[in-house]
């Protein structure tokens, strides 16, 4: 940690990413670094490929997350937030190569150790406790909007302190963010309480499509970008889809499969050449980060997931073969 800090404190212009499709964490990770590099007065470029979901665009400064990056702005460093892989970041992860020093920041199981620095702790149940830690390390003072990050990613990354994630860090951390102001209450309005009719559209049709294993220890739920052309949604629609099908009774392993654009809307079935993004979770008795990696993958036991090429049969297949294991 000490040599990140005093490359942090030596760096001018900063470009901070996380992986695409981005979850609670990750994006209250990429905040959270921004509000320490504005008190270190540097210069700051917050990305994601991808829409935040309308969920988490009350954090405070979210509208400083921009989708795409000026390639002619000279970056010193990059700082790399909950992405166990520089490639997970998207089409900036070409632009990241170029950067000089990148900082890699996480807590996956499954991180590569790529870039310069590396500040990895599985043990962390989310990338804001470790950064939490960052801000106690370098004696700077925590302000209600960054409390709100904080919070809210710990929140989103132990599912409501639901999984076994989290910890004992998690629930000292969130009694110290409330001391700071954060009302539980009005996070948890934006972050659960509300939906579109759209989104219960959606809810509909992804339900219609479950299948389970002949032995009933794995679900699947399809996702395909006809169902969001026609509840009019979005992509960052589908947080927290997968919980359905994960407490199904007896369920070992939840896989969602989400069909991904190519190029244009698609309202027929998946073709050969198709790309999927696929999310694994478990009960706590299978390890999802293995089988995630053996498709290149990755993630925690309990939350993996990865990206294929497929053609949507063969792909449900092989899924539905680690069934036999269970």
């Amino acid at each position: 940690m000490d040599q990140i800090i005093h490359h942090l404190k030596n760096s001018n212009n900063v470009l901070l990413a996380s992986h695409i499709n981005p979850d609670g964490d990750a994006i209250a990770s990429l905040l959270s670094m921004g509000f320490l590099l504005d008190t270190l007065n540097k210069q700051t470029t917050i990305y994601n490929q991808s829409p935040i979901p309308s969920m988490y665009r009350f954090l405070p400064s979210a509208q400083r997350i921009v989708r795409n990056i000026n390639s002619g702005n000279y970056y010193d460093t990059a700082i790399i937030l909950d992405c166990g892989d520089l490639q997970r970041i998207g089409k900036a992860a070409v632009e990241v190569n170029r950067i000089p020093v990148v900082i890699n920041i996480d807590h996956h199981v499954t991180n590569t150790r790529f870039g310069d620095f590396q500040l990895i702790d599985d043990s962390a149940c989310a990338t804001t406790e470790i950064l939490y830690r960052l801000f106690k390390e370098m004696a700077i003072p925590i302000n209600l909007n960054n409390a709100t990050s904080i919070y809210t990613g710990i929140l989103a990354d132990t599912g409501s302190f639901r999984f076994s994630n989290a910890n004992r860090s998690a629930f000292e951390i969130c009694a110290e963010m409330v001391a700071l102001g954060v009302d539980p209450y009005d996070v948890a309005k934006h972050v659960y309480g509300t939906y579109s009719f759209g989104q219960l559209k959606l809810i509909k049709l992804a339900i219609e499509s479950v299948e389970i294993s002949q032995n009933g220890k794995l679900s699947l739920m399809t996702l395909t970008q006809g169902m969001l052309h026609e509840t009019g949604t979005q992509p960052e629609d589908i947080n927290g889809l997968i919980n359905y099908i994960k407490n199904i009774e007896n369920i070992k392993i939840a896989v969602l499969i989400q069909e991904q654009m190519n190029g244009k809307q698609k309202t027929t079935p998946p073709q050969q050449g198709q790309r999927f993004h696929v999310s694994l979770r478990s009960d706590k008795t299978v390890d999802v980060a293995t089988i995630a990696a053996s498709f290149g993958g990755g993630g925690h036991p309990r939350a993996a997931g990865f990206s294929i090429e497929s053609n949507v049969i063969d792909l449900k297949k092989r899924i539905f073969s680690f069934a036999e294991t269970l």
